[in-house]
């Protein structure tokens, strides 16, 4: 039931200075959104900028915003398998826009696990909570 609470909270308001840029979503084959909207609010309220592409995202949505956006962290929400098995087609996008390197990657949900993510060289959390410690952990890192 906490997953209907979170959802119910009111929308936080924009940060009047962000201590970092997000770009959230999920990839292609995952159509849910409540996770990422936990998450989402959760960075918005820790006073980050935060850009939803929304769900089912195409790899190359991921990376064009964040160069667009000029991006600190990508984070992925990925609450399916399939979804989880477009994460290396979104890495490589990321890589083809010039960002490896330059931007954070996170990600998280009920269709990845740890193993995955450090696969790919990409951070990993299970909750919300974790997901704002990894945000503020990724912005010290490039200080």
């Amino acid at each position: 039931m906490s997953w209907l609470k979170s959802m119910m909270e009111k929308e936080p308001p924009e940060p009047e200075h962000p201590i970092g840029t997000v770009v959230i979503g999920t990839p292609v084959g995952d159509p849910h959104k409540a996770p990422k909207e936990m998450v989402r609010k959760s960075l918005k309220a820790a006073g980050f900028k935060v850009i939803d592409i929304g769900s089912k995202a195409a790899a190359a949505d991921f990376a064009k915003k964040a160069k667009a956006e000029n991006a600190d962290i990508i984070a992925l929400s990925c609450s399916t398998t399939p979804g989880k098995n477009n994460l290396p087609q979104v890495m490589a996008a990321i890589e083809s826009e010039g960002l490896k390197g330059k931007v954070a990657i996170m990600t998280g949900g009920i269709g990845v696990e740890k193993e995955d993510a450090n696969e790919l060289g990409i951070m990993y959390g299970t909750t919300r909570e974790e997901a704002v410690a990894l945000a503020k952990k990724a912005m010290e890192a490039k200080k």
